[in-house]
């Protein structure tokens, strides 16, 4: 059941990220490799809490969570970062970048939160 969680929170998460991209670099002209890790970073740090509460029952410490999470964060921004600007270098859409970054965090995230992020106390 938290698969199903997981997915939910991380596709209102995604709905921000990408309007919020969209709105940085299509509507106000910030450089897509400025753009993309702020929408990202935004939506992150609402994940966190909404996971946290939702997903995965915060049963793990607040502290060691929070680290946990923020190298977490720092790995996927840049993952992030270099997957859509990848993309975007090879002449592709930069909405197929996203989608290839989300696309690969949502499945390593799932096992991160579950395994070492949130997992519960033994």
């Amino acid at each position: 059941m938290s698969a199903v969680r997981y997915l939910l929170v991380g596709g209102l998460a995604f709905l921000i990220d990408i309007g919020l991209l969209a709105i940085l670099h299509e509507i106000i002209g910030v450089p897509l490799v400025i753009a993309t890790p702020a929408a990202f970073l935004t939506s992150f740090g609402l994940t966190y809490l909404m996971q946290r509460a939702i997903t995965f029952d915060g049963e793990s410490a607040w502290g060691s969570s929070a680290v946990k999470y923020t190298l977490l964060v720092i790995f996927n921004t840049f993952a992030t970062t270099a997957i859509v600007a990848g993309i975007d270098a090879i002449g592709w859409p930069w909405e197929i970048g996203k989608v290839a970054a989300v696309a690969s965090t949502t499945i390593w995230n799932y096992f991160a939160y579950r395994y070492w992020v949130f997992a519960k106390r033994r």
